[in-house]
């Protein structure tokens, strides 16, 4: 591979390449995304990648899925790909069904689903749907930079408030505090919390390690705004990534604790598929130094692999390293009066509406 061409870091960027994946036959290509075919010499570098928005309008929306690691069976997801770029995402294989590199392009090729809340209107008014929890931000972040266009995500929670049927947010944007009136009114009748991801408090990293995301002290705030605004607050530390922030884990957990945080928990570094030579890619460019012990711990942690995608395990790891984690979370909890998540959130407020956006009386 030409030295001007990967890898290389992009200011702004989290995937140091546009690797393809080799799963589904895709390897003969040595590049891919239409940014490539018209890129010009700068300096001898690639120029950078510009975000592009694709728009879909798929038949259903709904996902289900019975997964035991999972508190919900029900999820949406309003856009793929997630202009966030964080190097460790367990999303970014799936861009891979669609022929797309779970790399650069996964962060730069982004679609959006308009459609979302008229789908989702349309299998709420079936008489055979019962209202259970809605997860949103389980694959890709809902509170993403082309939110403040699209919307997508506050149709749908004023659809949820019109409807009074449960959601659960998974976040690390600070955008969520925009929505903070709908939340507020959901909250009232536990409709809704809010689970908001905090990886480490130093800038400095948080912009190699997830550099479109909102500043860390930004997320925090957004946890004292939404806790003081009476919505339930559950903060994720995850992932955490081997002798690159497992060092932060009492820092923050005493941040989001003073913060307003009801809950915490983590989740030790998960690297799927294409995601394991992307982040070793990232280790090299970035922490050179320790690249090798990071994956000797984090091999530790999953049973010598890599990856541990077995049910039951891949949220918690194995092994002395996990344990000691493990341990140290359980401290703090006890040490500020936290616990892990339990959103009762409630099924039995559902008023049912018809298609075309009208309330059933009957």
């Amino acid at each position: 591979m030409p030295e001007s061409c990967y890898p290389q870091v992009f200011k702004g960027r989290g995937a140091p390449s546009s690797q393809l994946s080799q799963r589904f036959g895709n390897e003969a290509r040595e590049d891919d995304g239409d940014w490539l075919d018209a890129r010009a010499s700068v300096d001898g570098k690639a120029p950078p990648p510009r975000t592009s928005v694709s728009e879909e309008f798929p038949k259903s929306i709904l996902n289900f899925n019975t997964s035991p690691d999972l508190p919900f069976d029900r999820s949406i997801n309003g856009y793929r790909g997630c202009e966030h770029g964080c190097i460790y995402c367990y999303a970014r294989p799936t861009h891979a069904y669609h022929d797309l590199s779970p790399g650069l392009d996964f962060e730069t090729k982004l679609f959006a689903k308009p459609d979302a809340a008229r789908l989702l209107r349309r299998t709420m008014a079936q008489r055979s749907y019962k209202p259970a929890p809605i997860a949103i931000g389980t694959n890709t972040d809902p509170y993403q930079p082309i939110e403040r266009t699209y919307r997508i995500t506050r149709s749908i929670l004023e659809l949820m408030l019109e409807t009074r049927h449960p959601i659960g947010i998974t976040t690390k944007s600070s955008r969520v505090t925009r929505d903070a009136d709908l939340l507020a009114e959901l909250a009232k009748d536990n409709l809704t919390g809010v689970a908001l991801s905090v990886t480490t408090l130093d800038g400095a990293l948080a912009r190699k390690l997830e550099p479109r995301c909102p500043a860390p002290h930004k997320r925090v705030e957004a946890v004292k705004s939404l806790s003081e605004a009476g919505v339930f607050v559950h903060v994720n530390i995850a992932p955490v990534i081997p002798a690159i922030t497992d060092h932060e884990l009492e820092h923050i957990v005493e941040a989001v604790a003073e913060a307003g945080a009801q809950s915490v928990s983590w989740i030790p570094l998960r690297l799927p598929h294409e995601v394991s030579p992307l982040f070793r890619e990232w280790l090299q460019l970035h922490y050179p130094d320790r690249a090798g012990k990071v994956m000797s711990i984090q091999q530790d942690m999953r049973g010598g692999r890599d990856n541990d995608p077995r049910f039951g395990m891949r949220m918690r790891g194995q092994g002395v390293w996990a344990e000691l984690m493990q341990s140290r979370m359980q401290r703090l909890i006890r040490k500020y009066g936290l616990g892990q998540s339990k959103w009762r959130l409630r099924s039995d407020l559902f008023v049912r509406p018809d298609a075309d956006g009208q309330m059933l009386l009957l």
